[in-house]
């Protein structure tokens, strides 16, 4: 069973400083039913109305009355969004889960693009032997996010610049409010592909993988083993491995979970294998063109196809940022510059979609997620360029956030900007999102 971890400072903190505050540590107020939510309503109206409030302006209510803190902080909250959701009254809000750093260091946030509110989440358990965690993976099933390996540098190890692959997997628990520590993976991995498998037993797959670090050139491990994880009785188990070996991959689920499980199939896209030398010095990557897919029916076997060469001569061979959207099904997007590629299945090819209205310039990092059906590209405004050391401290501070939306089934454009909360810049090339919905 996963064992519930409060708080990361008191998980790295001694014996006798954390016996020192147990005293300060106050249990969750529970619900009591005698306490009057909304004067003149019946409790139960009264939590349907609270129910409707964005998530990320929860926290912000709490403060107002002993009676909202305990029904804003209990598990009736997520479980009548939920239940709200299943009879169709109304869709659960999708949220952004950014991670802008090593979340035992920095805190994810939560984005609600609706809204335009954010809200900080705890920080993940440390290690204080392990730090500078990346190439990592978040994923979202029902009201957790799970965060899965990744690359970091280990002070016990040697020689201490080359980053380790980690088999570490967290979780955290909307309901409860608080980080959960679970079975590591089989094999260590990081930049990896996933993918979470909803359904009558929820399960996530992982495959390919290694580790370097993302500010590094071509370096590292690459693997080609798979694994899938049993969340109920939290097991990993292995798979078939990839025909080759693959790492910077992507992974998505193609079927959802209104279609028989025996139906699903997952897809990993490009990535890279092995490397090469610009006049011998250089290392460069050699990007894959095709994808691999593995048939996840019961008697399929669990066997692997591969999906021929997907790139045009005119995009680059490159694996540019992919996102999938359910448009009836799983339609792949992929933004390269600022072009965003539709994947043709029948052709086997990327075809240019649209333009994004406003061009960001190439020396800056550019985040790419779907998000309600629609594909966010987000820019940084006001920035800084991150090699230039020579700024002062007013000018590092996080800029704005142009977010361009565009509507796949539409075929139309929107913008807005928001703030977000940081005291530092967003490197989208280390920023780890997933969509979640509450």
């Amino acid at each position: 069973m996963p064992l519930p971890i409060f708080s990361s400072r008191l998980q790295c903190s001694s014996s006798s400083s954390s016996s020192s505050r147990s005293s300060f540590l106050r249990p969750k107020p529970r619900i009591d039913p005698s306490l009057t939510l909304i004067p003149g309503l019946s409790n139960d109206v009264a939590r349907l109305i609270l129910s409707f409030v964005p998530y990320p302006h929860i926290s912000r209510l709490k403060p107002t009355c002993k009676s909202w803190y305990a029904f804003l902080s209990s598990k009736t909250l997520i479980s009548l969004r939920h239940s709200r959701d299943n009879s169709n009254i109304n869709n659960l809000s999708h949220l952004l889960c950014i991670f802008p750093q090593d979340p035992s260091i920095s805190p994810p946030f939560l984005f609600d693009p609706v809204t335009l509110s954010w809200r900080s989440l705890p920080l993940m358990p440390c290690n204080p032997h392990v730090y500078g965690l990346c190439n990592f993976v978040a994923v979202a099933l029902g009201p957790y996010v799970y965060v899965l390996g990744g690359s970091a540098f280990d002070t016990r190890s040697y020689p201490l610049d080359v980053p380790l692959p980690t088999s570490s997997v967290f979780r955290y628990s909307f309901v409860k409010s608080v980080w959960e520590r679970l079975s590591p993976m089989v094999s260590p991995r990081g930049s990896f592909a996933c993918a979470a498998m909803p359904g009558s037993s929820d399960r996530i797959i992982v495959a390919g993988g290694g580790s370097r670090h993302t500010l590094f050139g071509a370096a590292g491990s690459r693997m080609s083993s798979v694994e899938i994880y049993d969340v109920e009785k939290d097991e990993w188990r292995e798979m078939v491995e990839l025909p080759r070996f693959r790492a910077g991959c992507l992974g998505f689920l193609v079927g959802n979970e209104k279609e028989k499980e025996e139906d699903r199939e997952f897809w990993v896209m490009g990535g890279y294998g092995g490397s090469r030398t610009v006049s011998g010095v250089l290392p460069v990557d050699e990007y894959y063109k095709d994808a691999a897919v593995m048939d996840l029916r019961v008697d399929g076997g669990e066997k692997w196809r591969i999906v021929g060469d997907m790139w045009g001569e005119e995009v680059r061979p490159k694996l540019g940022k992919i996102v999938a959207v359910d448009c009836g099904k799983p339609v792949f997007f992929m933004l390269d510059k600022d072009w965003i590629l539709r994947y043709e299945v029948g052709l086997n090819r990327w075809r240019k979609e649209s333009s994004v209205p406003k061009k960001a310039h190439y020396d800056k990092p550019v985040g790419f997620v779907a998000l309600n059906g629609e594909l966010h590209v987000m820019i940084l405004l006001d920035g800084y360029n991150l090699m230039d050391t020579r700024r002062t401290r007013q000018q590092r501070k996080a800029g704005s956030l142009m977010i361009h939306m565009y509507d796949p089934k539409k075929k139309t454009w929107r913008s807005v900007v928001s703030k977000p909360p940081y005291n530092h810049q967003l490197d989208f090339r280390t920023t780890v999102m997933c969509t979640i919905r509450l």
